[in-house]
């Protein structure tokens, strides 16, 4: 439970506290080290730095992603581009390949460019930290995307981050778990394993969130935490030893897309397994994948680019916005850019 408090520190917000107490206070995207600060300090509107370049007839705003092999940042990073047309910003997209090394390297150069902001999607939350250190040592705030950022290193940096917006991660966590109790039933017996991610905010807290959810069931007990990497291939390996050490689970959550894939790839025609969780990339859902919930990542980067343009223009961004989930069922099928 103790992720949730962050949401409550943002409802204060939002019922009128000014946004310099705001953004002082945790803006509720999770933390690697399970404290209930997650995406780590907010810089204050009277502290958030302007480039002078932000008054360039086109503006260049920089955007760091990690990867193109997720059809999760294809789609976020069509998002980026588009919107950067409509708003009158020169958006440069940098793939980090998943490296962290790389990725400091990459916003490195891009801030040598003096971009008006820096949209960060980063490849882990620790190492984030750093990139966004880079950016306020340059006077470039940064809008966070999807993957939040350490607060601990965040503080050990001095680092500050003006903006997360990204899926409500608890949220899609307890509405899957939700899901597993009305289609299994609420004191049905259920040996759980998770394929996750722990390096990475938004996975610790839609794992959170399902187990809050999921304990209600005095029946349910999870067995087993396996690291699926965010990558299918990595997701099937995981998912096979898992169930190979623990023969009796009997539902897997899968904390990401990917993860789900591989969980669904490691299964047999005739398992009685089912894999519930964050949905794969336009599978659909079936008796053996009764339900998944969905991002929307083009929608994301499109809103990132409007709230950098909002701010640029005068606009006050708010700490966190949070966006909600869609819940698919048996016989439906995410859409194209409706991805865990």
């Amino acid at each position: 439970m103790k992720l949730r408090a962050p949401v409550l520190a943002a409802g204060l917000c939002a019922a009128g506290l000014t946004l310099a107490a705001c953004s002082a206070v945790d803006t509720g995207t999770g933390s690697s080290g399970g404290s209930d600060d997650s995406s780590g300090s907010s810089a204050a509107s009277s502290e958030i730095p302007r480039p002078d370049s932000c008054d360039d007839d086109t503006p260049y705003v920089a955007v760091a992603l990690p990867n193109l092999t997720n059809p999760y940042y294809v789609a976020m990073k069509q998002g980026f581009e588009d919107a950067g047309e409509a708003n009158g910003f020169d958006v440069e997209v940098q793939i980090a390949d998943d490296d962290d090394a790389n990725q400091l390297a990459q916003v490195q150069a891009m801030l040598q460019k003096q971009p008006c902001a820096l949209a960060l999607n980063a490849v882990k939350s620790e190492p984030g930290a750093a990139i966004v250190k880079a950016a306020n040592d340059a006077g470039v705030p940064v809008f966070t995307v999807n993957v939040g950022i350490d607060p601990d290193a965040l503080e050990s940096q001095g680092a500050s981050i003006v903006q997360y917006l990204g899926a409500d991660n608890v949220a899609g966590g307890q509405q899957t778990a939700e899901q597993v109790l009305a289609d299994l039933g609420a004191d049905a017996e259920l040996t759980i394993g998770f394929v996750t991610e722990p390096d990475e905010t938004p996975t610790q807290m839609r794992d959170q969130g399902f187990e809050d959810e999921i304990a209600s069931n005095p029946n349910a007990e999870v067995v087993a935490r396996v690291d699926g990497n965010v990558k299918p291939d990595d997701s099937l390996r995981a998912t096979t030893e898992m169930l190979s050490g623990n023969p009796g689970i009997n539902v897997i959550f899968a904390s990401t897309g990917p993860a789900a894939y591989g969980a669904l790839q490691a299964l047999s025609a005739g398992s009685d397994v089912k894999v519930y969780g964050f949905c794969a990339a336009e599978v659909t859902l079936t008796e053996q994948y009764p339900a998944c919930v969905a991002q929307e990542p083009n929608v994301y980067g499109t809103e990132v680019v409007e709230q950098i343009r909002a701010w640029a223009d005068g606009a006050t961004p708010e700490p966190e916005i949070l966006k909600p989930l869609k819940l698919f069922t048996v016989g439906e099928t995410p859409g194209p850019g409706e991805v865990g």
